[in-house]
C-alpha cells in the first residue's frame, strides 16, 4: 500500500500530524494490518505516521498474521516533510518473511541509488516501495533500480490530487511491478485505484549474472568508488 495510506499525505502543522500518528506496533493500524494479514494469509507493507517520544517519523511497516514482521522509518524527506517528520534513524533492513526477503523504501528514497544498492547487497530478493509520487519520473528510474540490483520492485502509488495549507500535489498513481530485468510485471493507470496480482519466481533476484563473465556483484571496484 502507499506512503501515508490512512492519513493522506499533507499535514498544516506537527500538532495535527501528532493527531493521526501512532505508536508501532502499539496502533489501531498495525491491529487492523494484522487481522486483514491473518484473514489473507499474506504479508503487507503499508506506510503510516510513527510517533516514538516526541519524534514522528514516515514509516512503512511489514505486518504478517503473527503481527509485526518490522519497520522502515523514511531516510531521504522530501520537501515541507521535513518541516514535520524527523528523518529515519534506524538504516535500512531486509526482513526475511518466509523463504523470500524484503527490502523497504519510501516514495523520494528512489532518487538516492544508494538505498537500492545497500539492500539488495543485504539480499533483498523484492524491493517494496510505498509512494505518494508527485515527480513525473520515479517509475522510469525503478527501472534502472531493478536492472543494476537484479530485484524485483514494487511501487505502491497514489492517485488523485490533495490541496490543504495553500498547497496542491497531483499523484501521479501508474504503480508498478517490475522484474530483476526490469520488465513490467503489472501497471496500474495515473487515475484510477487500481489492484495487480502477479505470480512471481523470487530466486530469479538471486541470479546476478549479466552474462557468463559478469556479475552485478562481484565485477565492482569498489576500492575506485571512495565515500563521499
Amino acid at each position: 500500500m502507499p506512503e501515508l495510506a490512512l492519513t493522506g499525505y499533507e499535514f498544516s502543522d506537527t500538532t495535527e500530524l501528532r493527531q493521526y500518528a501512532e505508536e508501532v506496533p502499539g496502533g489501531s493500524s498495525v491491529a487492523w494490518l494484522r487481522a486483514l494479514a491473518a484473514e489473507r494469509s499474506a504479508v503487507m507493507v503499508m506506510g503510516l505516521a510513527e510517533t516514538a517520544g516526541d519524534r514522528v517519523y514516515n514509516t512503512a511497516v511489514v505486518v504478517g498474521p503473527e503481527g509485526l514482521v518490522g519497520k522502515y522509518r523514511k531516510l531521504h524527506l522530501f520537501d515541507r516533510e521535513k518541516e514535520l517528520f524527523h528523518p529515519g534513524d534506524e538504516g535500512l533492513q531486509v526482513f526475511d518473511i518466509g523463504g523470500v526477503k524484503i527490502g523497504i523504501m519510501i516514495c523520494f528514497d528512489w532518487i538516492f541509488p544508494e538505498v537500492a544498492r545497500t539492500l539488495a547487497l543485504r539480499g533483498a530478493q523484492i524491493l517494496c516501495h510505498p509512494s505518494n509520487l508527485v515527480l513525473p519520473y520515479c517509475q522510469k528510474a525503478m527501472f534502472a533500480r531493478s536492472v543494476e540490483n537484479g530485484v524485483f520492485t514494487i511501487t505502491a502509488n497514489r492517485v488523485g490530487m490533495e490541496e490543504r495549507v495553500g498547497r496542491q500535489f497531483v499523484f501521479s498513481g501508474n504503480s508498478q511491478i517490475l522484474d530483476p530485468r526490469g520488465e513490467p510485471l503489472a501497471q496500474a493507470g495515473g487515475e484510477t485505484v487500481e489492484a495487480r496480482v502477479v505470480d512471481i519466481e523470487p530466486k530469479a533476484a538471486l541470479n546476478k549474472e549479466i552474462t557468463s563473465a559478469n556479475h552485478l556483484f562481484r565485477d565492482r571496484r569498489t576500492a575506485f568508488y571512495g565515500l563521499e
